[in-house]
């Protein structure tokens, strides 16, 4: 079923995509979002709202998705095992069609242990993979997970992520594989820094056959200053921040310049890789750079389909 959504008619018409990521507040400010909407809403096919990232409480995704959608964004909310049961997450998938949003992202979610309230109880009733597949249910079988019938169409552009990064690196493509096959659509990566490590895993993804049933948007975060570059590198887990680039950071005159010129580099390097159907651009509390980068990079305008 084709889901109206525009990202999934990008990929599907054969451009290169692009998807940017918004940050919500801690309030329940909708101007917050509609401003970050009117700033890059003209830099990308789709955007992804987080949802409680890192642990922290914010405006839902859900709502914020809402909000992009009146101003008539494409949206992709992002839904979490950790913080919900099969029950609200079903609910929630429902609430999303019936608001218009036409994308989901589904995580499992990063651990409460470094958000706001560490002490908070985890659920994941279902996985990821599990997740997945439940909305595939709903959307292609009209079926929910109990086998009880849903009582309306639900059309939806299915994501999930991937970490081409993570430990053991060998088992990352049937790791891939399994999101593929409970019904991933599209496919948004931890950020890419280490090009070479990246390009062997779609050598094995495209191996797999995978890139021809999956579309894959490699992940990108500018870096702005040397030390979220360390920061990255020491303690973001799945993240790989080569030494040559902060060394290369360190020793420039304006280092939001060398970071934008490091990101372009590696952004040309990644549209050259087979497989690669897009970007995922994650500047969370940079979002005005978004632009910028899309404009330098030769990706504006993005195509009206």
């Amino acid at each position: 079923m084709k889901s109206g959504s525009n990202l999934e008619k990008v990929l599907e018409a054969g451009h290169f995509a692009v998807t940017a990521e918004i940050g919500p507040p801690k309030s329940a400010s909708a101007r917050v979002i509609e401003a970050k909407g009117e700033q890059i809403g003209h830099a990308a096919d789709a955007f992804n709202v987080t949802d409680h990232q890192t642990g922290v409480v914010r405006l839902c995704s859900l709502a914020a998705c809402a909000i992009l959608r009146r101003m008539g964004l494409d949206a992709v909310m992002q839904m979490l095992c950790r913080d919900a049961n099969r029950i609200r997450l079903q609910g929630d998938v429902l609430g999303a069609v019936a608001l218009g949003i036409r994308n989901i992202l589904c995580l499992s979610g990063d651990h409460v242990k470094f958000g706001n309230h560490p002490e908070a109880k985890r659920v994941f009733d279902i996985d990821s993979v599990q997740l997945i597949k439940a909305v595939k249910d709903m959307r292609d079988e009209h079926k929910f997970i109990c086998g009880e019938e849903v009582g309306s169409e639900v059309p939806l552009f299915i994501g999930a992520v991937e970490n081409p990064y993570a430990d053991p690196f060998e088992f990352r493509t049937a790791r891939l594989a399994k999101k593929v096959e409970a019904g991933a659509d599209f496919i948004q990566t931890q950020a890419v820094y280490d090009v070479p490590k990246f390009r062997r895993w779609m050598e094995e993804v495209c191996e797999a056959g995978l890139d021809k049933k999956v579309h894959i948007l490699a992940g990108i975060i500018p870096v702005k200053s040397v030390g979220m570059a360390r920061y990255m590198q020491k303690y973001v887990s799945g993240v790989e921040v080569p030494d040559e680039m902060i060394k290369r950071l360190e020793g420039a005159k304006d280092v939001r310049e060398e970071g934008i010129r490091l990101i372009l580099e590696i952004i040309e390097e990644v549209k050259e890789i087979p497989g690669v159907h897009g970007i995922h651009v994650q500047a969370v509390g940079w979002e005005e750079v978004v632009p910028e980068i899309m404009e330098r990079a030769g990706l504006l305008p993005r195509p009206v389909l």
